[in-house]
């Protein structure tokens, strides 16, 4: 790794911690998103030279603070847009943060609110706290990438037309934007556990990260079982991380070694979901959770349930009927009764730009011994992604054909 991509790497680190503190001083997304980005080529100037300094995040904030007063400064010659940045620059604390302490979690919230759709709360936090590029949350959403910009503008306009405050919502009004809040949470940790974007396969400091906030929500709100439920997926996700990934190839997970699985993350997240049955009120959160926990609890792939896999995917179903869910059924289903089956299910679903979907596709019509369509999904499926540890296992698959 040279000096440009150590530093591109500790900036996307301490990207969302930057914005964030920059929102709550200067309460403006496009001076803070700005002045993030000036402060990330005066790094790339500097670092090379005199090196990391010790706190990086601290510098960037700072330098990235500096920028935003210029800015502001350069905006307006009237006396008053002056003396507004001299205030800015004063050392008085910040108002109370209220109940929830972390700026990062606290843009979070402030960012869901209720006048936004639910689906421009969630790619716009994602934009500002994951450091997501545009189109890492376009594929999220499975929308083109000029259609995520052009959600993301319309979002930050609104906010600053309607002029909605950078507040956190009392501790009464938590409940109403929770669903934002795990979603972006949740939407962070999939970006990290399998990255979109060329590169490292895997990005531990996003996974790290919506861990980290999925512990704060559950000490915030420990009587939430969907919250339960998010942080014990993550951790029985988290917890096969060291084995995905082998020779540059990403490993499926009936093909991994699973005494390299971390055996205390899944015994807490399995006491977890074990605390969410109790409370007998599933969500969404709650029945992934209960799907990993079935994966991780058979000793070899060989052993694992997939009637009760299956089972709990129709129940997700129910109350979250999105293609994705019915795809991930699918997958259990062709365990149960059989590729053939499942090759129905899937193909009635039409996700064509998923990669998931044709790589599922794939793998079915292998199974069937229809090598020249497998084939041909297969390459779907390559190009529908830039994650090169997935190409590698995609395009070994491939090569296993038979002629």
């Amino acid at each position: 790794m040279n000096a440009h991509e150590a530093i591109e790497r500790i900036y996307r680190e301490e990207y969302g911690r930057v914005v964030a503190s920059l929102v709550r001083r200067f309460g403006d997304i496009d001076i803070a998103e700005e002045a993030a980005g000036e402060a990330l080529l005066v790094a790339m100037e500097r670092w090379p030279e005199d090196g990391v300094p010790p706190n990086p995040g601290g510098w960037l904030t700072t330098t990235a603070g500096r920028r935003a007063i210029d800015r502001i400064r350069r905006e307006s010659h009237r006396d008053a847009k002056h003396q507004a940045a001299l205030m800015i620059e004063d050392d008085t604390p910040h108002e109370p943060t209220g109940i929830v302490e972390d700026d990062r979690l606290r843009l979070i919230f402030t960012c869901c609110h209720p006048a936004l759709a639910p689906e421009v709360r969630v790619a716009l936090t994602l934009r500002l706290l994951g450091g997501l590029t545009v189109a890492e949350i376009a594929q999220a959403f499975l929308v083109p990438e000029t259609t995520m910009a052009q959600r993301i503008t319309r979002a930050k306009k609104k906010i600053k037309d309607a002029n909605i405050p950078y507040r956190v919502p009392a501790p009464e009004d938590l409940t109403a934007r929770l669903g934002g809040v795990l979603a972006v949470v949740y939407l962070v940790f999939n970006e990290g556990y399998l990255a979109s974007s060329s590169g490292a396969p895997i990005r531990e400091e996003l996974t790290a990260e919506a861990i980290r906030l999925g512990r704060i929500l559950r000490t915030l709100l420990p009587d939430e079982p969907e919250v339960a439920g998010l942080l014990a997926l993550m951790l029985l996700t988290e917890a096969r991380r060291r084995t995905r990934v082998a020779g540059g190839e990403l490993i499926p997970l009936h093909e991994q070694d699973r005494g390299g699985w971390d055996r205390e993350l899944i015994a807490e997240g399995h006491a977890l979901v074990r605390e969410c049955l109790a409370r007998n009120r599933p969500g969404q959160y709650q029945l992934l959770a209960a799907v990993n926990a079935v994966h991780t609890d058979a000793p070899a792939a060989g052993d694992t349930d997939w009637s009760q896999i299956a089972a709990l995917y129709g129940q997700l179903y129910a109350i979250a009927p999105t293609p994705i869910v019915a795809l991930n059924r699918a997958v259990a289903v062709a365990e149960l009764d059989g590729p053939e089956v499942a090759l129905a299910e899937v193909d009635r679903l039409q996700l064509t730009t998923y990669h998931a979907w044709h790589a599922t596709r794939a793998d079915l019509l292998r199974r069937l011994g229809r090598s020249a369509e497998a084939r041909a999904a297969y390459d779907a499926a390559i190009s529908a992604t830039e994650n090169e540890a997935e190409r590698a296992y995609l395009s070994r698959r491939r090569g296993s054909l038979a002629p």
